[in-house]
């Protein structure tokens, strides 16, 4: 299992993610953003930063980057991708996945634990429980996702909702748990074939349990697991 990190300039976590990946016994190469060449991949992360210093809007450039027309081209043919944080905003600006993320409620960044709650979703990258609650941090400036009513319903329906921001007993504050004010509480959507996975929070960060926990490891090792067992 080889995991193909991409990096953007200006991204800052891609080191966190491969170290991660290594960690729990798999390989991790980085990709460059000029790169068209995705041959000996098995899956794709899109890292956390800001990419191209997120001018005009995050990911708003890095979605033409060389590589993400490869990227696209392994997604439709149902190559594993995940975007975390500001991959994420790339994957919704490439439309691999709907909605958007705009500023913070408050104009504030966020760089915090936040309490997840896995939802019953398609996703491929996850097989924890519905209702499993994890810790995993954010920190970012831009994770208020929205998208119209249509398409939270189509969300809702599909299965495509994988986590929601909760209280770290499974339950929903009053006005909503999300620290960033999102939608629904939305922490991290797929699309509907289940091997896109686009999140906001941190899951590279919680692997090794010397940087302070392994709530992040099932978001490496299921989608390992599921490519074992059909390849």
């Amino acid at each position: 299992m080889r995991f193909g990190v991409v990096r953007f300039p200006g991204s800052n976590c891609e080191q966190d993610v491969v170290h991660a990946v290594r960690y729990l016994g798999m390989e991790a190469g980085y990709i460059w953003h000029g790169d068209t060449d995705l041959v000996g991949y098995d899956a794709i992360v899109l890292p956390g930063g800001f990419s191209y210093g997120d001018y005009i809007r995050c990911g708003a450039v890095a979605r033409f980057s060389p590589v993400m027309a490869e990227v696209v081209r392994f997604a439709e043919r149902g190559g594993p991708v995940i975007g975390i944080c500001n991959g994420f905003q790339i994957l919704t600006e490439a439309h691999l996945l709907p909605g958007a993320l705009l500023r913070n409620t408050g104009l504030k960044f966020v760089c915090k634990p936040a309490s997840l709650r896995v939802e019953e979703s398609v996703c491929q990258w996850l097989d924890l429980p519905a209702g499993t609650v994890v810790s995993v941090p954010v920190n970012h400036n831009e994770g208020n996702y929205i998208c119209d009513e249509d398409t939270l319903e189509r969300l809702r329906g599909n299965g495509q909702v994988v986590l929601r921001y909760c209280e770290p007993d499974g339950t929903t504050a009053e006005g909503g748990s999300a620290p960033n004010g999102a939608f629904d509480d939305i922490a991290g959507i797929c699309n509907e074939r289940g091997n896109v996975f686009g999140l906001m929070p941190h899951p590279e960060r919680v692997v090794d349990p010397l940087s302070g926990g392994t709530d992040g490891q099932a978001f490496f090792t299921a989608i390992a697991q599921r490519i074992a067992s059909v390849g």
